[in-house]
């Protein structure tokens, strides 16, 4: 466990493996009629609420300050409530599969904001990782995800907000990191600031009433809770050893999982050309990996 704690290629497949597993969830959750910022707020509260308690089992607290607090409302905008919502909206009309499609894109915006804002910059092997696992997201996003059949171009634009909501907070994260603060108390306050702000917004917009069909899938919310506590425990730690651009390496590896688990368990069917750029961009992660090791 310590040696996966401090390995930047082990955090990438676990935290990418457990956001993978979000995509299903989300389809079987919005497809029961659960609407979309609910499951948003199901996530933000299982994963706040969990670790919160192995928080206090382990005797620390959280100590609020204005720095903490604005940390902790800006990431749960722009990094969970605003790309969650999207994304749930988007499944139903998308597909979990072409949905996941959307996070393979994250590398290649995060990328030009670190550029662009001058937090980490790179080396040509790390490019060259980012770029191979690019050409595989294109050659998956060709398809059109299941049946061939064009996808609604407002819903292919909400989609393509997601890469870009979650660029934003992998950069944001890294420059507003607060010093001396561990991962687990980052992503304790952040989900709880991000359960809020969903909490207010479907009060507001949908009632009480909209928490009802959460009752016709119990099982899907108790796994769903559980995977998300202990992804973000892993994202947080992830984002201090590899930084923000490694971090978004888990879009790739999250694509993947949602295609294999959307072929397995939720009957899907994809071409030859979405499981060939799925083998691109494990190569594309694995490059990049290797660029990790050397000096930028």
């Amino acid at each position: 466990m310590k040696y996966l704690w401090d390995s930047a290629l082990g955090l990438l497949v676990v935290t990418g493996g457990l956001l993978g597993l979000t995509l299903p969830f989300g389809k079987l959750a919005t497809a029961a009629g659960v609407p979309a910022m609910v499951w948003a707020f199901v996530i933000s509260l299982g994963a706040g609420g969990v670790l919160l308690g192995v928080l206090l089992a382990r005797g620390q607290r959280i100590r609020l300050t204005p720095h903490k607090l604005r940390y902790f409302f800006v990431t749960a905008a722009v990094s969970y409530a605003v790309p969650n919502l999207l994304m749930f909206s988007a499944i139903p009309h998308l597909g979990a599969g072409y949905t996941g499609i959307m996070f393979t894109l994250s590398p290649v915006i995060t990328l030009v904001f670190s550029i662009l804002l001058g937090v980490r910059r790179p080396n040509l092997l790390g490019v060259s990782g980012i770029a191979v696992g690019f050409v595989g997201a294109v050659m998956v996003a060709v398809t059109r995800g299941e049946a061939g059949q064009p996808a609604d171009l407002f819903w292919v634009m909400m989609g393509l907000l997601i890469p870009v909501s979650l660029a934003a907070g992998n950069i944001y994260r890294t420059i507003d990191w607060p010093e001396g603060t561990g991962p687990i108390e980052l992503a304790v306050g952040s989900h709880l600031a991000s359960a809020a702000m969903l909490l207010v917004g479907i009060l507001t917009l949908l009632g009480g009433k909209a928490f009802v069909q959460l009752g016709a899938v119990p099982l899907i919310v108790l796994a769903q809770m559980a995977s998300a506590s202990a992804m973000f425990a892993f994202f947080f730690r992830l984002q201090a050893v590899g930084g923000p651009v490694y971090l978004s390496q888990i879009g790739y590896v999250a694509a993947a999982v949602g295609l294999f688990a959307g072929t397995i368990f939720l009957g899907e069917h994809y071409q030859l050309l979405t499981w060939v750029g799925a083998v691109i961009i494990t190569a594309g992660v694995f490059i990049t990996t290797k660029a990790q090791s050397q000096k930028a």
